[in-house]
């Protein structure tokens, strides 16, 4: 029982890690790159940062039990689901034929002092033109299509940890 629990928090650390990275290597291109995020991008981050959260709370809990090492994979696994549909809906975005890109938004800064929450997120999910930008890629893909990938990756990760076997 005990390796079982030592594994679990050496997935979940790694886990955590990698979404401090992704985080990091973000503001990295903002602050020294110039890449200032769209509020799709801010989203994702915000994504990142609560996968990142449950992932550390799972690595420093380390549970002994079954069932809550497969809750912490579930759980790491529907904050992904969100961050894939971000991610997803930013790539859908970036892919539409230029004109029917939706018109430039005001800023996420004006949209949360103006509007109520629920506004906001059903604002920038249906998105705007500086969200279908792509002023990075790598490898052929943009930052919101790695996002995409690393957001499959990490939840089928959390749930590969939750669920595997000793």
């Amino acid at each position: 029982m005990k390796a079982q629990r030592g594994n679990f928090r050496v997935f979940f650390l790694l886990g955590f890690l990698a979404c401090a990275g992704l985080l990091a290597y973000a503001l990295y291109t903002q602050f020294y790159g110039g890449l200032l995020p769209c509020p799709l991008c801010i989203f994702q981050r915000v994504a990142f940062a609560a996968l990142g959260l449950v992932f550390l709370l799972g690595a420093l809990h380390g549970p002994s039990g079954k069932g809550v090492r497969r809750g912490y994979g579930v759980l790491a696994g529907l904050v992904s689901v969100i961050g894939i549909a971000i991610a997803g809906n930013h790539v859908r975005l970036q892919n539409l034929p230029p004109d029917e890109v939706p018109a430039c938004g005001p800023g996420l800064d004006y949209m949360l002092e103006a509007m109520p929450i629920s506004g906001v997120v059903r604002k920038v999910m249906t998105g705007s033109g500086e969200c279908a930008n792509v002023d990075w890629a790598f490898l052929g893909l943009s930052m919101p299509a790695w996002s995409l990938v690393w957001f499959v990756l990490l939840g089928a990760w959390a749930l590969y940890a939750g669920f595997r076997r000793s």
